[in-house]
């Protein structure tokens, strides 16, 4: 297989909608570059990520992305000091325009904290109305269904896999890993294809030792291997303070004729997929465990 990139952009918070998701289509349209988004639709209840604080990394992770400069303060009172506000609501059009222009979008969430900090103890009634929101505010928005979703923050259980299969969708992004595969956990096999990331997030590595703004895309560019790979980037992040490493990024890989693709368009329908077991395990750069592929 030739070499192939996807972009995965997820949508967490009210600033990155409103000020990184424009700004990302800016700049995919004048390089010709189609992605895959994933909007949270729901409250943006960013300042309640402040239950994370006793977990290992957290902090270290807060002061080494900047997370100050790179959410703002005003996001990260929203749900504690300022009320949270809808985030797809404020300007539906944004969310149209990514639809109008060709990119694949889907589902991230109804409530990103929620799902990231409560989802293991969440009620089933509960997950599956905030889906549900989701599901039907994507579909009255852009006037079709959702064909795809990506959970916040790689987190999976038992549970949500079997709702996932209950919609049909094409494929979900919910897990970190090497290559597409259908997913088993707790000795269940579960019908949704699981494509899921494969290269570090910007926010994993960004400000560990060697990498900066001067390095950070040499080493992804060392990272890309021969076949597909999923580069999860956040609009928070990649769409604001950090659009310029965002190009100069892409730039190199389309000279070194690498191939944009979305992230459904990775695998067929009819691919026979190998089953693999999904695990939450820590990975570096990241506080908490996540969903990851493994043998």
């Amino acid at each position: 297989m030739e070499t192939a990139l996807a972009l995965k952009v997820d949508v967490d918070t009210l600033k990155g909608y409103l000020d990184g998701v424009p700004g990302l289509l800016d700049l995919f349209g004048r390089l010709g570059v189609r992605a895959s988004f994933f909007f949270s639709f729901g409250p943006d209840n960013s300042g309640k990520a402040i239950r994370r604080v006793f977990r290992k990394g957290f902090i270290k992770k807060m002061l080494r992305t900047n997370a100050p400069g790179t959410y703002g303060l005003k996001t990260m009172m929203y749900g504690t000091l300022l009320p949270a506000p809808l985030i797809v609501p404020r300007d539906p059009d944004i969310f149209r325009r990514a639809v109008d222009e060709g990119h694949e979008c889907g589902i991230h969430a109804w409530d990103h904290v929620a799902w990231q900090d409560m989802l293991d103890s969440m009620p089933g009634t509960v997950m599956r109305g905030d889906f549900a929101r989701a599901f039907d505010m994507f579909s009255s928005i852009a006037g079709k269904p959702p064909r795809c979703c990506a959970a916040p923050a790689w987190k999976v259980t038992p549970a949500s896999l079997a709702m996932q299969d209950e919609y049909g969708f094409d494929f979900c992004s919910d897990s970190r890993g090497s290559f597409p595969f259908q997913p088993r956990m707790d000795g269940r096999t579960f019908r949704t294809p699981q494509i899921p990331t494969t290269l570090p997030t910007m926010d994993e590595i960004f400000g560990s030792p060697g990498i900066s703004d001067e390095t950070v895309n040499r080493h992804y560019l060392e990272l890309i291997r021969s076949g597909l790979n999923i580069h999860t980037i956040h609009a928070e992040m990649e769409g604001r303070s950090m659009i310029h490493l965002m190009e100069d990024l892409i730039v190199p890989c389309l000279d070194a004729g690498i191939s944009f693709l979305t992230v459904g368009e990775s695998i067929s329908g009819s691919e026979d997929l190998p089953k693999c077991d999904i695990h939450n395990i820590e990975i570096p750069g990241r506080a908490g465990t996540v969903a990851v592929q493994t043998a």
